[in-house]
């Protein structure tokens, strides 16, 4: 890539050093070599985007990056570069985190053009939707990506987790090396904070769904105002800021038509029984968005009548606009029907035909912790699943409790350092839904568990008295898994497939499920400790 090239990717304004003007043709036919917002790990010849709005300004680290041999840097007002010898151009643009997206679009070859690829985006409900999706179609016949919250997977490559949405420049150079091998469908989850720092801009969605919306991350949205605005602008990138944001969000995310002109991301996926998502649809039906609606309770494109549901999964009848199938889900709660109603209508709307929708619902494999049923013990049953937010956590108990024979129990914690609202909320849903609860750590990360439990207790209390603290996570699952009798289900509630617990900014190794297996086995064996 040449920096003329780069310059027009990103719609950039070059500014030379005065004693390089004379040699400016030349520098515009600079190669590139890479793009980087880091400058300890900067190479020669790469392009430096000085991102701000973080724990640090990349401004301020402009003039070592030209230090080590940047080609160029990218900014939104100039840098002082002096002392530099032979300081590179500067290329000035409106939006240096839109900017280096765009350029990593453009210097990996617009991969997502090569495939189709899918955002998923809500509260809850990303990551199931993510795979019942890639299961759909390679029931098709096709080979499929999936990037989100339990990793990268593609062919026989496998990238542990670090972001939901990866940044912008490993996210192309991901996406590139699917096409090489390839994949013609990606599954990818759009966090909101994905679509706060534009990660995800020029990527040409031929699929946007929406699944609900909740109380989620204020630690770093301030108020659900800006959260839900952030959400609406995966869909509608010129929607207004909320109060308090940074700069506008530029008209990402756009792409030609067959008439020239623009289309906005492809098809929206939307369920509509939630209101946020109502909204949404109703917006894209104004502009004339090609939309598809889904949903159990208000009129959708794609409904299911429902036939069967216990705690091994639900059986029911697809509607895919006046298309009919049979889909035996195998896992359990209603929300789980709605995250497969949305993969069914995307993969319709995209070409899958009814019957690959029907056994790639059937025959899906989640990522652990998904209300994943847990070996049970003396008549009873144990569920590990994600739920960390308040709907969430309403929703796996609500799940669960029209199946439970005996008594439902819930253990639980919350995160430290992060979103403290919902604590007491959380404690109010479980108190309401749970007949006994055991209160526990989730990440602490810096702060005292027993802080965040008192939180915890605040909502509660208003409710129940019916519960327990044990702060050890591991000691609390023997406890509760001691004392179930035949009848009774368990729900062990935040972590999910997560295999570590972060305390005082170290990573234990910790997994629910294998806790919850082992003190199944010492409860067998009549360990009492």
């Amino acid at each position: 890539m040449r920096l003329s090239e780069l310059i027009e990717s990103i719609n950039g304004v070059p500014v030379y050093a005065a004693k390089r003007r004379s040699g400016e043709n030349k520098a515009a036919e600079t190669e590139i070599t890479g793009i980087s917002d880091d400058s300890r790990y900067i190479g020669r010849g790469e392009a430096f985007f000085a991102l701000g709005g973080g724990s640090a300004d990349g401004r301020d680290f402009a003039a070592e990056a030209a230090r080590k041999g940047a080609a160029a840097i990218v900014a939104e007002t100039p840098v002082d570069l002096s002392g530099t010898e032979n300081p590179p151009p500067q290329i000035l643009v409106k939006d240096a985190r839109e900017a280096i997206a765009l350029a990593a679009c453009a210097f990996y070859g617009n991969p997502a053009k090569k495939m189709r690829v899918a955002g998923v985006t809500g509260t809850n409900g990303k990551t199931t939707v993510t795979y019942l999706l890639a299961s759909v179609f390679e029931a098709a016949g096709e080979k499929t990506g999936i990037i989100g919250t339990t990793g990268i997977f593609y062919g026989g490559t496998r990238i542990a987790p670090e972001l939901t949405t990866p940044d912008p420049v490993f996210l192309q150079k991901t996406l590139a090396d699917m096409a090489k091998q390839g994949v013609t469908f990606v599954a990818m989850e759009v966090s909101a904070h994905a679509v706060w720092y534009k990660k995800t801009a020029g990527i040409p969605f031929a699929a946007k769904i929406f699944t609900n919306f909740s109380q989620d991350h204020l630690d770093f949205f301030g108020n659900m105002q800006t959260y839900r605005k952030t959400k609406e602008r995966f869909f509608f990138p010129e929607t207004g800021k909320a109060e308090g944001e940074p700069a506008d969000v530029a008209e990402e995310n756009k792409t030609e038509d067959a008439s020239g002109e623009k289309a906005n991301g492809g098809i929206f996926v939307v369920g509509t029984d939630d209101e946020t998502g109502k909204k949404i649809a109703d917006e894209a039906k104004k502009r004339r968005i090609k939309t598809l609606t889904y949903g159990l309770e208000n009129p959708s494109d794609v409904f299911a009548v429902i036939t069967d549901e216990s705690v091994s999964g639900s059986k029911f009848l697809l509607n895919l606009s006046d298309e009919l199938c049979r889909v035996t889900l195998r896992l359990a709660g209603r929300h789980n029907i709605y995250n497969a109603l949305a993969a069914a209508g995307c993969a319709f709307a995209l070409g899958a035909p009814p019957k690959a929708v029907a056994e790639g619902l059937k025959n899906a494999v989640l990522p652990k912790g998904r209300l994943q049923r847990v070996r049970g013990v003396n008549g009873a049953e144990i569920f590990v699943d994600f739920a960390h937010t308040p709907d969430g956590l309403d929703k796996s108990l609500e799940t669960l409790k029209p199946l439970c024979k005996g008594k439902l129990y819930c253990l639980f914690g919350c995160g430290g350092n992060r979103d403290r609202g919902k604590r007491a909320q959380m404690g109010a849903v479980a108190a309401k839904k749970a007949d006994f609860s055991y209160l526990t750590s989730d990440n602490p990360r810096y702060e005292d568990p027993s802080d965040i439990i008192r939180e915890i207790e605040t909502g509660y209390r208003r409710f129940s008295e019916n519960y327990a603290v044990l702060t050890d996570r591991k000691k609390a699952i023997f406890y509760a898994v001691k004392f179930l009798k035949k009848g009774d289900i368990l729900l062990i509630a935040g972590k999910g497939g997560e295999e570590t617990q972060e305390i005082m900014g170290i990573r234990y190794e910790y997994d629910d499920v294998k806790t919850a297996e082992e003190a199944v086995e010492a409860r067998k064996r009549g360990e009492t400790d």
